[in-house]
């Protein structure tokens, strides 16, 4: 008889039992694999949205207050534009985007309005020190792949302050300052003593960035006769940097600056992050040993119920091989069984379960297939190997004597 005739044989004769190992192993899968789908498009939601926030991290000199986030950079102390080399230069990981500046207030046209020195992507690109820093790209599991921000589209520019060039007599002007003194794109107009060409008007935001005409921070640090000094600086941090201690390894870096986060956005992602992250462990914990238990007692009870036929087989010549390659194929298969059909029902039941819990769409992850059919095989075949070497190692003349 061949192999797969007998484990056919043996896989429908019991089925009660297999069933229950089974049904183990399949519930399990499914709910890992559930809980891993939506957490992965959870977490990619988040960051998203993070994203479209904008800085996350800023940089202030010591004695600064925090007013408010958008509004921080509004005081008097500076730190040396040397911070941003140390921060591009360093090995900090998570560092996706940084943003040096320096506001001053000015009055144009009797109106009073805050000129913001920002340095532009070339600026940053220009700079050996700071070349493959790492910074204007975010990392795997950070959200967006990179980012990239052309002259054509400001939308973002007031929460990133990232522009691929700025010239030294180019401005941006807010929405609020664009209609209050009557300019448009194209339209110069006079900063300190200079003219400037505005190349963009920025969209409404509704913060103070609205009220604020943004420059090159080179040409605003000479007009405002301060050197090379900045007053903040953002920082665009990936979150799962931030939850490993982002914050405090900028802080042990530039021990003379405060650093200061969203921290309920922040919070909030790490502690979902970490509450999926630990739920998927415990899913992990329960289906290697309920779903292993299950197998091993099966597979036991099936050998000490099958000696006889087992002890048959082997003295009309079947080898201990055979006998050990019959039972582990049967593993095999109902790993494959119990991971294709957890991967399916878990992938459903995140499909359905995710707009409603989590509020996002969830698509399938065609990776999760390998990953639960791999664990699901392992499980039952480490759980049926010793029960297996025990049916492969029975001597056929003691189970004989027992008929």
């Amino acid at each position: 008889m061949q192999l797969r005739n007998l484990v056919c044989r043996e896989l429908f004769e019991r089925r009660n039992q297999l069933g229950t190992s089974f049904l183990a192993i399949l519930l399990g899968i499914t709910a890992i694999v559930a809980i891993k789908n939506v957490t992965f498009y959870s977490e990619k939601a988040v960051a998203k949205e993070l994203d479209a926030l904008g800085a996350n991290i800023l940089i202030l000199p010591k004695s600064a207050t925090l007013q408010g986030y958008y509004s921080a950079d509004m005081q008097e102390e500076e730190f040396p534009e040397e911070y941003v080399t140390r921060l591009a230069t360093s090995d900090l990981q998570g560092l996706d985007n940084l943003s040096p500046k320096l506001c001053v207030p000015i009055a144009v046209e009797g109106k009073s309005l805050t000129l913001t020195g920002i340095l532009p992507r070339n600026e940053f690109q220009a700079k050996a020190a700071w070349q493959g820093a790492g910074i204007f790209a975010r990392p795997q599991g950070c959200g967006t792949t990179s980012i990239r921000l052309p002259l054509a589209s400001k939308e973002t520019l007031v929460r990133k302050r990232v522009i691929e060039t700025l010239g030294e007599r180019e401005a941006l002007v807010g929405a609020d300052v664009a209609e209050s003194l009557g300019v448009k794109q194209g339209d110069e107009v006079k900063l300190l003593g200079k003219t400037f060409t505005v190349i963009a008007v920025l969209p409404q935001t509704g913060t103070v960035d609205d009220s604020r005409v943004f420059a090159h921070l080179h040409t605003v640090q000479e007009l405002a006769g301060k050197g090379r000094v900045v007053n903040a600086i953002e920082v665009v941090g990936c979150c799962s940097q931030i939850s490993k201690g982002l914050v405090q390894k900028i802080n042990k870096l530039l021990p003379d600056a405060k650093v200061v986060t969203i921290t309920q956005v922040v919070d909030t992602q790490i502690r979902t992050n970490r509450m999926m992250s630990h739920l998927s462990g415990v899913f992990l914990v329960i289906i290697v040993l309920v779903g292993g238990a299950s197998t091993a007692n099966y597979m036991y009870a099936n050998v000490f119920e099958r000696r006889r036929e087992i002890g048959t087989l082997m003295a009309m010549g079947a080898d201990s091989s055979l006998i050990l390659r019959m039972f582990l194929l049967k593993a095999l298969l109902l790993g494959l069984a119990g991971g294709i059909g957890g991967y399916l029902l878990g992938s459903v039941l995140a499909i359905a379960l995710g707009p409603r819990i989590a509020g996002i769409p969830v698509l399938p992850m065609p990776l999760l297939l390998l990953w639960a059919v791999g664990l699901s095989v392992a499980i039952a075949v480490v759980a049926s190997y010793l029960p297996a070497r025990r049916a492969a190692r029975l001597d056929p003349c003691v189970t004989l004597q027992e008929i």
